[in-house]
């Protein structure tokens, strides 16, 4: 398989209409708002989800981070899901014989420790000097994430709707009232995530184009396939992904040189179709880096209208003329 060598960022915009992007438990499950700026915030941990659960679902790939539990039900610790790639017997011969066994069946069999690195939590069983007794030896894995993602962000404000509601059933027994369920969610937010794909840290793990094809394929249908109670509607909008020439260069925050534009206010946004994406300023950012710009990789669902000077324009089109070879992603 064809090793990363070279550095990339990345750009993913998706919407959601009357849901909840991603709850915080220590606030009663409501959406994450940045009170200051009334910003839709969505953690970089809840998108690497999303990403897994597709690749292991949907795409038949072993993941390390996923909850296992055993005949009684316990579930697995990250020691206990550590040995599940030990590949000989305990007692070892030493600690180092056990971590290096861990880490290189680690590396080929789990797509997300390559992709999202990790620390790995480590307890072996190491024969002592005289063969006959053991010792509990401890240690770690550690390996950085060649694949890194900002805490991603509405494009606009946005408000939070709360309902309230009665359940199904009663309250406790012999009650003759219904329980209340209580939710918030949002009537709409566009959601801008920005990622970089570092060329050096690929090396530490092993990743390979291949594997960058499926975090694509993560994150675009992952996104999509999302179905559940709070997260049904998520529509994925646009990819970018910007690939360099050379290494150890990028431009950096390209997710900033995206603004959206509106003829309502933030609050009052219900659907794609009621706004604009300006992209002048990345058209000339990436026109005037050209030269360093191996091409562009797109994927949308065409229901963006993208704007250069409030001038409606095709994307991939702009980005030819500005002297970018661009190639369209098929999701």
């Amino acid at each position: 398989m064809t090793e990363v060598n070279r550095r990339s960022e990345i750009v993913f915009l998706y919407d959601i209409k009357d849901g909840n992007p991603n709850g915080d438990p220590l606030d009663e499950n409501k959406p994450r708002i940045d009170e200051e700026t009334g910003i839709n915030l969505v953690t970089d941990v809840r998108f690497k989800r999303t990403i897994r659960d597709h690749l292991y679902k949907f795409k038949g790939k072993e993941i390390f981070v996923r909850e296992i539990s055993d005949e009684n039900g316990s579930i697995q610790d990250a020691k206990m899901r550590a040995r599940d790639f030990l590949t000989i017997d305990e007692p070892l011969d030493s600690f180092e014989t056990g971590k290096r066994a861990i880490n290189e069946k680690l590396l080929d069999d789990c797509i997300d420790v390559r992709l999202f690195g990790g620390t790995v939590p480590l307890e072996l069983k190491v024969k002592k000097g005289n063969k006959t007794e053991t010792k509990t030896e401890t240690g770690s894995i550690t390996h950085t994430g060649p694949v890194q993602f900002k805490i991603g962000r509405s494009m606009h404000k946005v408000f939070t709707k709360h309902f309230r509601g009665t359940g199904a059933f009663a309250s406790k027994e012999g009650a003759t009232q219904k329980t209340f369920r209580e939710e918030d969610f949002l009537p709409y937010s566009l959601i801008n995530f920005y990622g970089i794909i570092n060329e050096n840290a690929a090396k530490d793990t092993k990743l390979s184009e291949k594997d960058i094809d499926l975090l694509l394929d993560g994150m675009w249908n992952g996104t999509k396939n999302l179905i559940s109670r709070s997260k049904v509607g998520q529509i994925p909008r646009l990819l970018l992904k910007v690939n360099y020439k050379e290494g150890n260069y990028h431009i950096g925050d390209l997710n900033n040189l995206f603004s959206l534009k509106s003829e309502l206010i933030d609050e009052e946004i219900r659907d794609i179709s009621q706004v604009r994406i300006e992209i002048q300023r990345l058209i000339d950012v990436l026109g005037k880096n050209k030269d360093k710009i191996e091409n562009a990789q797109i994927c949308s669902d065409g229901s963006i209208t993208f704007t250069y000077g409030g001038e409606e324009i095709d994307l991939e089109k702009s980005l030819m003329e500005a002297g970018i070879n661009t190639e369209t992603l098929s999701m």
